[in-house]
């Protein structure tokens, strides 16, 4: 049998990923990752690949990656100097807000409906 294809996010860490609770698994450290680079761009900006790497203990080819989502979703820019933040974080963080808010509301819903 031949190992499951690594996720969009090149995250080849979850041994299940198959599985529903794996790709979950898989979504939430993707996000996690994406909200954690963002908030070090935001901190340090501009700042290049290899410091984002050393600052968050990612490998450089999984911040390269995040670093091509958050420029997608027009969180980022890239400049010679390194990435920064657009005028879209400060949209963008209230509506995770919100999505954080009603993640946890299906969580709690989903486990009252395991118990």
């Amino acid at each position: 049998m031949t190992p499951a294809p690594p996720s969009q996010g090149d995250d080849d860490d979850a041994n299940d990923s198959g599985s529903l609770t794996g790709r979950f698994r898989e979504e939430q450290e993707l996000l996690r990752r994406h909200i954690r680079i963002l908030k070090v761009v935001m901190e340090n900006e501009p700042v290049g690949i290899i410091k984002l790497a050393e600052l968050t203990e990612y490998p450089q080819h999984k911040v390269r990656y995040s670093l091509r989502v958050l420029e997608q979703e027009d969180l980022i820019n890239p400049t010679p100097m390194g990435a920064k933040t657009t005028e879209r974080v400060e949209t963008f963080l209230p509506e995770l807000a919100e999505l954080v808010d009603s993640m946890q509301q299906t969580v709690e819903e989903l486990r009252a409906s395991t118990q």
